[in-house]
Formats: C-alpha cells, structure tokens, sequence
C-alpha cells in the first residue's frame, strides 16, 4: 500500500486502524493525536486534539462510495475505532476519580498504577519507538514524542490532577549558590517544571534513580526542591527513598520518589508508605513451566563470566554475575551492562539441550539461565496480562528501564489520599 493512498471503513475494519497508519507510513505524531482524541471523547479533553485528529483522520478515511458526506465518513470511523482503542488490557477504568498525565511514560509502569487507583490519563509522552509498540499494545494509545517539543507540548490539556514523570538524573550548570529554575534549562527536569509551571496541577509525582540523592554533592536534588518549593509554590516533602522488595516483588530495587502539593491546597504534611510485611522470593514470579534454550548460558559464555567475576575477586572487588536462589531476592534488574548476569537463576527443569540460537560451545549442564522477559516483568509488579509485543532485547530495555508498579501505586495512594481524591477499590 502506498503511502498517500486512502482507506476505506471497511478495510480500516479488517486491518485495525492504528496497524492500517502504520502501513500507509503514518507518523507516531499523529496517531498520538488521534488515539489520544479517541481516549477523551467523553470528556473535555478531547477538545486539545479535535481538530488535529479529525485532519489526520480525513487523510486516511472514506468510503467507497463517494458520494457519502466526508463528515459523516469521520464519525462513522470513530464509531468503530473506539472498540480497538478500548478493547486493551488496561483501558481507563469506568467512574475514573481523577486525571493525571504520563511523562517519560516507558511502557507505563506509572500508567498501570495510576488506572488501578481510578485515575484517567489525559496526555502521556515517550520518545523510545520500541516503548512506544508496547504502550499502545496495553493501553490503546500511542505516547507523543520528544516532550522538548512545543508541538508536543501543545497538546498537554489544562486541568488535570496530578502529573507523573520518571524523569532523567541530569547535572545543572548552577548559576546561582541556591539553584533556580532559570539554572536548570537545557536539562529535562527543566521541562517538567515547566509543566508544571503553566499547568499547575494539584500534586506531582517523580521518580529517580537513588543515585540523584548524592549527584553532583546533592547540588542536583537541593536545585530540583528549591524549584518546586519556592519556583513554583508547591509544598514538597523530603524526598524518600524506597525498595520495591518492601511492596510485594522479590527485586532490591531502590529508587527516590518526589511528591508535592500545590500550596494553596493548604497541605504542610505527608506521609510515605510503610514497608509491607509480606516475605517475598525469587520462586513467586518464576516461570511456572520450562523455558527454552535460548535463556540458557552457553558453556563458552559461563565460562567467561567466572574469569570476568574471579579477575575482579583476585583485587578484592564483588563484581560479577550473581546466581539468585529460589527462596532470594533479585538485584535491580537494568538494561545494559551486567543486567541479566547479575540476576542468573538455576533451572534444571531442561531435557533438550539443543541450541535454538548459534552459540559458542554447548548448552550448560548446570542448569544456569537467564530470568525470561516475563519474569523481569513481574519482578517490576506487572501483570500477567501485561503484553510483551517486543523482541527480548527490547524486552529487557523496557522493564529494566520501568518502575517498579506496587512501590508506586502505594506512594500514588498516599498522594491521593492527601489531596482528598477519592480511590476506587
């Protein structure tokens, strides 16, 4: 199919619409707008994008016969792509409470936490292409881009409750002695604030990497504060840092978490959640039937992850591959460097040795695998329904890259709580 060439309802029927943009060459851009269109057609909201996505939606709309009113084709179209924007695993849940959008939004780890509180998304952004696959396949609706963009920042609507972002550690080139929010252009969290800034939201919800606590002499952290205190007028808390294995998931998974309210809401204390008293391990999420080959070590490959981990022994250091027994915890799992050597597991539930990929030397007879992608999913709290429509490497990438759901949907909860917002059960 040619780019510039049109397509009918009936063909969108038969193809699925977001599929049929893809293949005429269509731009994530807009099918952003007219997903995130469709997402709001019962409430305010839908009015930010209108008049973009009904454009995009005529490029790519008409009837075969073409006598049919053009508008009358277009709202035809919305009839029937509603059922594939909402027949998804997580849709917007009935009688949402509140609204609130997604930044650096990943596969929506924030997202899942949010909805399952009662929350509505009304605008969520993600550069990564391959996220962007996985976000639409479990929420129906493709993230806008680079959020730097005014074109992308155009389309944020007013009015929303609370704002989520896992925003990039980035150093400031500090002006100032205090840090303000002129000091942080050019960063990331610059755009947040931003956001913030002209939207001005009930509450804000960040999450960082722990190592934002220390970064750059705590100049980072003290800089992102004094912005949202005293730049921006919200109430904020000091910063906590939490463990995802306190929340239900057998991963050391620590990462700082930034809430704040708006302070003419009156509010001048929160409190974080307790750790949970729930024992969890390894053997909770792992795969209930074998796996395949391909997650398994080759002998060649193990053999230099023991010289790799006995070279660094020899000067006292503990860096290395790491086996996670049964009844343990998992290291945070992390996309690049010893991500999945770190969080090895012993299977001996294998009977056919045969590569299915080519390797260097044979399949180990220790039964030493790496965890699968599902498992680095539910090591992060997602749901078994949760759809992984990417190859393994992106896989990983992805969930190493997430939140860990249970840690912020109880800190979500808290935050709800404090601006009187009602949670559905």
């Amino acid at each position: 199919m040619k780019a510039n060439v049109k397509i009918s309802i009936e063909e969108l029927n038969g193809k699925g619409f977001i599929n049929s943009l893809a293949e005429q060459g269509s731009s994530n851009h807009k099918k952003a707008i007219i997903t995130h269109y469709l997402h709001n057609l019962d409430n305010g909201v839908a009015k930010h994008f209108k008049k973009e996505a009904t454009s995009a939606l005529k490029e790519f709309v008409s009837y075969k016969n073409q006598e049919d009113h053009e508008s009358l084709a277009v709202e035809d179209a919305l009839q029937h792509l509603l059922f594939e924007v909402n027949d998804v695993p997580f849709p917007t849940p009935d009688n949402y409470t509140f609204k609130f959008i997604d930044l650096f939004a990943g596969i929506g780890g924030f997202r899942l936490a949010m909805q399952n509180l009662g929350g509505k998304c009304v605008f969520t952004s993600e550069w990564d292409k391959e996220a962007q696959r996985t976000y639409r396949a479990n929420f129906g609706e493709v993230p806008f881009g680079d959020i730097t963009k005014e074109q992308t920042k155009k389309f944020i609507p007013d009015g929303f409750d609370v704002l989520c972002a896992g925003f990039p550690c980035q150093a400031f080139s500090i002006a100032g002695k205090r840090g303000g929010f002129e000091d942080t252009r050019g960063t990331l969290f610059f755009d947040v604030a931003e956001i913030i800034k002209k939207k001005q939201p009930k509450a804000i919800f960040l999450e960082n990497v722990k190592g934002l606590k220390n970064h750059d002499k705590g100049k980072t952290l003290a800089t992102i504060l004094n912005v949202l205190r005293n730049d921006l007028n919200y109430f904020v808390p000091d910063p906590q840092i939490l463990n995802a294995k306190d929340f239900g998931v057998p991963q050391n998974r620590e990462r700082i978490f930034i809430v704040g309210c708006r302070k003419d809401l009156g509010i001048n204390e929160f409190e974080y959640p307790k750790p949970l008293n729930m024992k969890v391990s390894f053997s909770k999420i792992k795969e209930k039937k074998p796996v395949g080959t391909r997650y398994y070590l080759s002998t060649q490959y193990l053999q230099t992850l023991h010289n790799h981990k006995n070279r660094h022994a020899s000067k006292g250091n503990g860096f290395g591959f790491e086996i996670i027994p049964d009844n343990g915890i998992a290291n945070a799992v992390v996309c690049g460097g010893m991500g999945r050597e770190r969080n090895l597991v012993i299977d001996h539930r294998i009977t056919d040795f045969t590569p299915e990929t080519k390797i260097k030397g044979e399949v180990n007879r220790e039964g030493i695998r790496k965890m699968t992608p599902r498992e680095w999913a539910r090591l992060q709290g997602f749901p078994d329904n949760f759809i992984i429509p990417v190859a393994d490497a992106s896989a990983y990438k992805q969930f190493g890259n997430s939140v860990a759901v249970p840690a912020i949907q109880a800190t979500a909860m808290q935050l709800l709580k404090t601006i009187k917002i009602k949670i559905l059960k």
